[in-house]
Formats: structure tokens, C-alpha cells, sequence
């Protein structure tokens, strides 16, 4: 027994497990452990040959080809076969359908101006084809580009993109703010722009972002800040939704776009007196980024506040985005109403002298902001808002006084003024009589005694004596005016003599 190979058919038991054992078919090692003599001297045969191993249980489950180390040829060649079947269906097809979007890409990539004469009118349109069928396909695919394919179309993208603007048409504004669909220097190249920047939103959707981090870094950004300048309307609005897409999805990004917008601001505001048009779209940008700030406010926001949103009330091209600037001021101001206190006084401050425009728009927000501040600081703000909606409404341009008499038909207007009634009415009434004596619009008079008889209703007693106090004042003012004209008689007549 000590001489057994269990691989040799003449040393087998039994004539049925010849195939089983054969050299030819079992691939495992020889099983002479199995069949020792001390195994069957063993007293209880069960134990050796478990159902595991036994060869009568199930001797095809025992030498089957999961447990031998080296599977059957004929079940190897099976395999190989399938394999080879399935890498030629699926790594072939995208790669053909990668072929194509790298074919699309190279050829969307040369760009055309639109502005040379030498310049095929059918190879404009060819490639406008080309990139619609670029989008479609971006559009359709289920899973997420790879690298292959973005490293190409960012630099198409790039080459599209990132060109030399024209300098602006006009360096003073001359557009109205409620136009806001006039286009006033359109893009030539607007028809693959248009198509461009819808694969760049879709690109930014799609992309996870590792990979975006990879193609948008700062340097991106920037030239994307750029193209702000557009004279183009629609190209600055597919901007604006690039931009703010890219803020939402890239979070370390944020700071530095913040900066950056930040940069832009105070250069227009002081460093240029050429008009920037996308402004208004930046705003818009950062409306949904104040809504989004927690409370309490950080402290580099608040200064955001007061050193780049107020002093962009002093440009004299502000009404063109003064509804977006509006909007991020009262956002503030809602998060936080002791901040109405800065964005009054800084209106008040950025006051204009000569344009009738801007008083219009900054009485209006004025306004929107006494709503919303909080009211234990009226008292504060009640003299010196009072003081400038006077002077408004002694104004000699009708639409500026008319719209400052609109304010008293506002209830937070009256209280505010009602937390400092001895300080405000001497102003409000001198005001109110100056109007009804001398203003020249009919309009304006009839709108003064309507508010006149509004302050006598809420205090009577207070108005007669500021009339009164008014009245005194005009007498000593009429002395001192006939004692200096008697004092320049006298110097004339020595002079004469």
C-alpha cells in the first residue's frame, strides 16, 4: 500500500472511477494522501471519504472544474471565445462613437469671424451643423465623457470663447433701463456662440466635478469674467447662467470668484469712465449668491456692502442696472434690517445733483428700503431721509417732486417721521409753503396741498406753530435782507462822491 499512486488506473479499486482518475482529465495532484494506508486502517471510513470528497456521493461535483486549479481546455476555449466576442462589440462601438465626437470637436475648433469677405457663407453654416450635431450627441449620452473627449472640447471651447472684444460703441450710457431686450452692438458670430455656450452649460451639468476641476481652473475664470464686456446681450445672459452653474457646482471655487467679481466692481466704479455692460448680469449673479448667505452675516460681507454695492449707486450710467443693485441691497437689509442704516446713509452720500433719472430711481429705493429697515433706528434715520425727500420735492424737474410726494402716500414713511416730529416738521412744513407758492407745475401744487392737509390731520397744534416759527423766520430774513441792501446804498453813495 505504501508503493499506491492514485493516479495510476492499475493500482484503482473499482473499474468505474478509471475516467474520473485518468491522467488525461484530472488536472488536480495526485491523491496518494487520500488513499495512505493510515487513512484506511481508519476505523470509520465515512470520515475519509466524506460526502465532500467521496467519489460515490457526487464524483463529478468533487472533480469538477470550480474546484481543480486549471479548468478543462474545452471550457478555457468557451471562455476565450466569449470574451473576444464582447471586446469586439462594446470597446469597438465607443470607439467609433468617440471617433465621431473627436471628428466633430476638430472641426467645430476652427472659428470663423464673420466679418471677412473671404470667408465661405456654406462653411459657416457646415460648421454651425457640425455643432448642432455635437450638442445632440452630448445630449443623448448616458454616461459621463471621459478625458479623451474633454481635453479637446475644452480647447474648443477655449478657441470659441476667449477672443478679442470690440471696444464699446459709447463710453457714456445711452440706453434706457426699461430696454432691457435692445441688443446694442449684436456678436456676428452669435449663431455658433449660441450653440457653443449650450454645450458648455451642458458640459458643466454632466461632468462630475474632478473632471471639471481639471479644465476650469483660475485662469478660466478669468477669461470667462472677461467676456462680460459683451455688447451682447444674449451672449452675456448664456454667460451669466455659465457662470453661476460653475459657482453653484464648484464650492472651492467660490472665494476667488467672489474676489474676482469684487475686482471688477470697484474698477468700474473708480478706476474707468467707460461703461461696463454686463454689470447689471453680475449683480443678477450676485442677488442669488446674498440670498444664499446665512444669518448672522460674516463681517467680509457686510463689507461688501459698504464698500462695492453703495458706491456703485455713483456711476452716472447706474440706472441701466440699478434694479439688480436694488435687489442685492434690500437682501441685506432683509438678513439683516440694522444694515439699512449703512445702505440709507450711503444712498444719501452718492446723492446726484444734476440727474433727474437717478433722484427718480433713488427716491423709489429709499422707499423699498424704509419698509424693510428695522424700526427702532427711524429715529436715527427720520431727519436726514426727511431733509433729502424735501429738497426733492422743491425740485424743479416735475417727475422728481411728484415722485418725492408720492412717498407720504407710504404708512412707514409717516412713522418714521412720527419718532421725530420736532426735528422733521419745521422741515416738512418750510418745504410744503415753498411749493404752494412758487412752484411752477400745477401738478406738483395740486400734490403739495393734498400732503399739507395729511401733516395737519396727524398733528394740527405742531403745524401751526412751525407755520408760525416759519412766518417769524421770513420777517427777520426780510429785515436782514432790506438792513444789507441799505448798507450797499451807503457804499455806493460814498462811492459816487
Amino acid at each position: 500500500m505504501d508503493g499506491y499512486n492514485g493516479n495510476s488506473p492499475r493500482h484503482s479499486p473499482k473499474p468505474s472511477p478509471r475516467k474520473t482518475f485518468s491522467p488525461k482529465d484530472s488536472p488536480t495532484p495526485s491523491p496518494r494522501k487520500t488513499f495512505s494506508p493510515k487513512d484506511s486502517q481508519t476505523p470509520s471510513p465515512r470520515k475519509t471519504f466524506s460526502p465532500k470528497h467521496s467519489p460515490k456521493a457526487s464524483p463529478r461535483k468533487t472533480f469538477s472544474p470550480k474546484d481543480s486549479q486549471t479548468p478543462p481546455p474545452r471550457t478555457t476555449n468557451t471562455t476565450l471565445k466569449q470574451l473576444l466576442l464582447d471586446s469586439r462589440n462594446t470597446p469597438n462601438f465607443v470607439d467609433s462613437e468617440t471617433e465621431e465626437v473627436l471628428s466633430l470637436i476638430s472641426y467645430c475648433s476652427f472659428t470663423y469671424t464673420f466679418t471677412d469677405p473671404q470667408e465661405s457663407p456654406s462653411l459657416q453654416d457646415l460648421k454651425r451643423l457640425k455643432l448642432i450635431q455635437l450638442l445632440s450627441i452630448i445630449k443623448t449620452l448616458i454616461k459621463p465623457l471621459d478625458d479623451q473627449v474633454l481635453s479637446p472640447l475644452f480647447i474648443m471651447l477655449s478657441s470659441n470663447l476667449f477672443r478679442p472684444l470690440p471696444p464699446p460703441i459709447h463710453s457714456v450710457v445711452s440706453i434706457l433701463p426699461d430696454d432691457d431686450d435692445l441688443v446694442s452692438n449684436p456678436t456676428p458670430t452669435w449663431p455658433h456662440l449660441q450653440i457653443v455656450y449650450d454645450i458648455f452649460l451642458r458640459i458643466i451639468i454632466r461632468t462630475s466635478v474632478e473632471s471639471l476641476r481639471i479644465y476650469i481652473d483660475h485662469s478660466f475664470l478669468l477669461n470667462l469674467l472677461t467676456l462680460f464686456q459683451s455688447e451682447d446681450q444674449r451672449e452675456r445672459e448664456s454667460l451669466k447662467n455659465a457662470f453661476h452653474r460653475i459657482y453653484s457646482k464648484l464650492h472651492f471655487y467660490r472665494p476667488f470668484m467672489r474676489k474676482t467679481m469684487h475686482d471688477v466692481f470697484l474698477h468700474y466704479v473708480f478706476e474707468t469712465d467707460q461703461r461696463h455692460p454686463g454689470i447689471g448680469e453680475l449683480l443678477e449673479i450676485w442677488g442669488t449668491i446674498i440670498n444664499g448667505f446665512s444669518v448672522p452675516l460674516k463681517e467680509e460681507h457686510k463689507l461688501f456692502l459698504n464698500r462695492v454695492l453703495v458706491p456703485l449707486h455713483k456711476p452716472k450710467g447706474m440706472q441701466v442696472y440699478h434694479r439688480q443693485l436694488a435687489y442685492c441691497v434690500s437682501q441685506f437689509v432683509q438678513k439683516e434690517p440694522e444694515l439699512g442704516v449703512v445702505a440709507i446713509r450711503g444712498i444719501l452720500k452718492y446723492w446726484p445733483v444734476t440727474n433727474c433719472q437717478k433722484e427718480v430711481l433713488f427716491i423709489g429705493e429709499l422707499e423699498e428700503l424704509v419698509e424693510t429697515v428695522d424700526p427702532q433706528l427711524y429715529k436715527e434715520l427720520a431727519l436726514p431721509l426727511c431733509t433729502k425727500i424735501t429738497k426733492c420735492l422743491n425740485s424743479w424737474n416735475s417727475q422728481v417732486a411728484e415722485r418725492a410726494l408720492y412717498v407720504w402716500n407710504n404708512e412707514q414713511f409717516w412713522k418714521m417721521a412720527s419718532q421725530a416730529m420736532e426735528e422733521v416738521f419745521p422741515v416738512l412744513v418750510e418745504g410744503m409753503e415753498k411749493n404752494l407758492q412758487g412752484h411752477w407745475n400745477k401738478s406738483v401744487r395740486q400734490l403739495t396741498e393734498n400732503v399739507k392737509g395729511m401733516m395737519e390731520a396727524l398733528a394740527p397744534f405742531l403745524y401751526s406753530k412751525c407755520l408760525l416759527q416759519l412766518e417769524i423766520q421770513e420777517a427777520v430774513d426780510h429785515i436782514e435782507e432790506l438792513r444789507r441792501q441799505n448798507i450797499w446804498e451807503e457804499i455806493e453813495n460814498a462811492a459816487k462822491e
